[in-house]
């Protein structure tokens, strides 16, 4: 989200339909995350003429194309980068990068981890699949220990990234994660534009071709009450249809999960979620799914100065009553001038 965006009038999602026809493979989930996209974007207030949407390369970064707004579908790995450009050079434009697991962790993670620290003010959605789609299934950087994969065909050895812990320890201010074809996936994107800041949001989606159902174990509607733990900041944090909730363990200072007997959560010692504390933030990312439900919605958002910001004030500050010299610039410190000078040949 930006200071200064100007809403010229009120759009629908069909305002942000491009005349693109959409070409993912038929079931992907990423058709549900174009849509949830093309619905928050009236509902924030957004102005086409004022969004940019940058990609780099994968199945997810065709978005541009879908979208009616300004868009770059760069190259891979670089999206974060060309990203910083498009925001400095105009920090009043609202800028969502669009990437995957593969394109913003693996040849992309040193330009994702340097916008993150920064705190460009931007959205970054990452659609994690744990696997590379567009190659033809390759193992990924998120992909699981065992995963085959005709570049791993006897199964991975790798252990897998995990995209939201990397972005905490990059310094992200803000990190959530949403499912695909989830109901709750708008109010994810919403929360997420209106964090000043780099907002990260990492979203579980289902490559019906390489990696059909991997995060079925959570995301199937029969597995998602027990399975799925929606955090809302200054609520507890319940799941199993508010049957059972994380409580921490005082004497190992570790994450349990503890039965609520007739809603007396507090009795339980069930945790109340604060959004701005970074600590709990990284025990929700750690939380190894089975013993523990995966932790959805946002689970950080501290803001902070942003990046452009600081460029622009401090830009102001030196230029203050002065005038571009360039010639003066150049000259400035070390300089040598070269003479022309005859030498004999011997």
């Amino acid at each position: 989200m930006n200071d200064m965006t100007t809403i010229t009038r009120t759009t629908t999602p069909k305002d942000w339909e491009s005349d693109q026809e959409v070409r993912w493979c038929p079931g992907c989930g990423d058709y549900a995350i174009l849509k949830a996209m093309q619905r928050t974007m009236p509902d924030i207030g957004a102005s086409p003429e004022n969004t940019v949407f940058v990609s780099g390369i994968g199945c997810s970064s065709r978005f541009p194309y879908y979208m009616e707004t300004y868009g770059f579908h760069t190259i891979h790995g670089r999206a974060c980068a060309v990203a910083t450009g498009v925001k400095l050079a105009n920090p009043a434009l609202d800028v969502w990068i669009i990437t995957g697991d593969g394109d913003a962790l693996s040849i992309g993670g040193n330009h994702t981890m340097h916008l993150l620290r920064r705190n460009l003010n931007c959205q970054l959605i990452l659609f994690n699949n744990e696997i590379y789609g567009l190659t033809k299934g390759q193992y990924s950087p998120t992909s699981r220990e065992g995963t085959q994969s005709p570049s791993t065909p006897f199964g991975s050895v790798d252990h897998p990234a995990k995209p939201c812990a990397f972005a905490l320890g990059s310094g992200a201010r803000f990190v959530a994660r949403g499912i695909d074809v989830h109901k709750n996936l708008p109010s994810v994107l919403k929360a997420a534009y209106h964090h000043k800041g780099a907002a990260f949001v990492e979203i579980f989606q289902n490559c019906i071709v390489y990696n059909d159902e991997v995060f079925e174990e959570f995301t199937a509607k029969t597995n998602a009450a027990e399975h799925q733990l929606w955090l809302e900041d200054g609520k507890p944090m319940l799941f199993a249809g508010g049957s059972k909730g994380i409580a921490i363990d005082h004497k190992t200072l570790t994450p349990v999960v503890v039965e609520v007997v007739e809603g007396d959560w507090q009795g339980a010692g069930v945790i109340v979620h604060d959004v701005t504390n970074r600590t709990v933030a990284h025990m929700l990312v750690e939380l190894p799914f089975g013993d523990f439900p995966m932790a959805l919605g946002v689970l950080y958002d501290d803001p902070k100065p942003t990046f452009e910001e600081a460029v622009v004030n401090q830009n102001e500050a030196v230029s203050r009553g002065k005038i571009a010299d360039l010639q003066k610039l150049v000259a400035k410190g070390q300089t040598w001038t070269v003479e022309n000078a005859h030498h004999a040949q011997g």
